[in-house]
């Protein structure tokens, strides 16, 4: 489910792809099987197209990566976290509407 714009990332690849990167980095948390992370899959996509240069957007699916998953104690999926400088800035739990998305990621740029 990943377009040009959204990279998937493992727990091997999390630390140089996610906490390393040069710009933030937006991380939608999902599994395959959750209908809740197939309805927000296509906000994401449009942030990440909206977004691109300024913005990096990764996946991680949760069944495949426990390790990176446990570390930053997700409990549901979707869950989404913005990361600027290697650090959470923000989170966001649920399908939630794509306006939603769009204002946090604003902060996490400002």
């Amino acid at each position: 489910m990943a377009s040009e714009h959204v990279t998937h990332v493992t727990d091997a690849t999390f630390e140089q792809e996610v906490l390393k990167s040069d710009k933030p980095v937006l991380v939608d948390f999902w599994a395959p099987w959750c209908g809740p992370c197939r309805a927000i899959a296509p906000a994401v996509e449009d942030v990440a197209g909206e977004y691109q240069g300024r913005l990096k957007v990764v996946k991680i699916n949760v069944d495949d990566n426990a390790g990176v998953a446990m570390r930053y104690n997700v409990r549901s999926i979707p869950n989404l976290m913005i990361f600027k400088d290697g650090q959470v800035k923000d989170q966001i739990i649920g399908a939630v509407p794509k306006g939603h998305l769009v204002r946090a990621v604003d902060s996490a740029l400002a």
